[in-house]
């Protein structure tokens, strides 16, 4: 079976020679194109090391021969204007989107390292996907969190773990079966989202607006029904979506945690000791639920996604109220009536559907009650 990666190998970004910059540039979009087209979720290109692609979570080289110094630079400095070119040359990062057409669209970080100017490119499918597409094996529980019409809801996990494409895909389902005014708040925009029921004000961060936290103090008197936060990253950011949350708007959210109860320590961490009483009275009446998520290499060699759903009841809110969050587990275990699952849960199920292997399987949980699960499934 032919790898479908090889033919990457072949752009003349990698072969010797020089070129004027429209030549590059055009190198470079081919490449992009075609890494779309090959299923690669990120491109990386980097002074001093091999071309590679992502697909599937490994890594596939394009060329056995380290990109030089200044066909690094000429690269990934090929498709900056000049405001973006300052920026990079004085903060030394820079993030921002391309977009070639309609349905191409890249988010790109372009940094300066010991050997050089590296890029990282994150490929955007070419469309947005359903809930079952994406993997979700009970999506129902979650469309009914986003039937709300106020609350928090937050979209978790590690990085490379699917949230973005969860996110576009939870704004998606709101924009065809509500209409609200919507307002999302993205770094970059990677999902063009054109307004169907709804009416969706996309802006990006560093574009439209300064930061997250300013974004989201403009999107209060502008009238929202749904607010999207493509990132909540600082106390601010924390601070201004639970108040949306509780004074009548549906907040949808991102965090880097892994679980839902590490989600509500880093949210309520965030807050001083003083006023821990009171935010924790505040998140157990606005919580509408968390998505915890997780894409664990498939027995096929493509990705399997592995959930964890908290949807906040009763129970919940008493839990976060008097700060008991270690118990958290013990609900959604038993929570399964109103479509919860643990993490572990999602795995050993992902196991005995055949989507993923023992080795995966063991490897992504430590509970040993789990392990034992798949041991008798593996019997």
């Amino acid at each position: 079976m032919s790898n479908p990666l090889s033919q990457l190998a072949l752009s003349p970004l990698f072969q010797t020679g020089e070129f004027g910059d429209k030549e590059v540039a055009d190198a470079f979009k081919k490449l992009l194109n075609d890494c779309q087209d090959a299923g690669v979720s990120d491109l990386h290109l980097s002074a001093g090391a091999r071309p590679f692609a992502r697909r599937n979570g490994e890594l596939h080289y394009l060329s056995e021969t380290p990109f030089g110094h200044d066909r690094a630079e000429v690269a990934n400095l090929c498709m900056l204007n000049e405001a973006q070119f300052k920026t990079l040359q004085e903060t030394y990062d820079l993030e921002f989107s391309l977009a070639f057409g309609d349905t191409q669209r890249f988010r790109a970080c372009v940094t300066l390292h010991k050997w050089g100017v590296a890029g990282s490119y994150r490929i955007v499918p070419a469309r947005i996907l359903s809930l079952e597409a994406l993997g979700f094996k009970n999506p129902e529980p979650i469309r009914k969190l986003l039937a709300y019409h106020n609350g928090l809801v937050l979209v978790t996990g590690p990085t490379n773990s699917g949230k973005t494409t969860t996110l576009a895909t939870m704004v998606d389902e709101i924009n065809r079966k509500r209409e609200d005014h919507v307002i999302t708040v993205e770094d970059p925009v990677e999902f063009v989202q054109p307004s169907q029921g709804c009416n969706i004000t996309q802006r990006q961060v560093g574009d439209h607006t300064r930061s997250f936290s300013s974004a989201l103090k403009g999107a209060l008197r502008q009238d929202p029904d749904v607010i999207i936060i493509g990132e909540m990253r600082d106390l601010e950011t924390i601070a201004i979506a639970i108040t949306a949350a509780e004074t009548g708007h549906l907040v949808i959210g991102t965090m880097h945690t892994a679980d839902a109860g590490s989600t509500l320590s880093r949210i309520l961490d965030a807050f001083p000791p003083a006023q821990q009483a009171q935010i924790r009275a505040t998140v157990s009446e606005s919580l509408r639920g968390i998505i915890c998520q997780r894409l664990l290499p498939a027995a096929d060699g493509g990705s399997a996604l592995a959930c964890e759903l908290l949807v906040a009841n009763l129970a919940v809110a008493n839990l976060v109220r008097d700060n008991k969050l270690h118990l958290l587990k013990t609900v959604i275990e038993t929570g399964q009536r109103d479509g919860m699952s643990t993490m572990d849960n999602s795995i050993v199920a992902l196991f005995r559907a055949g989507r993923i292997t023992r080795e995966t399987a063991f490897a992504s949980f430590n509970d040993r009650a789990s392990r034992r699960q798949i041991e008798a499934a593996a019997a």
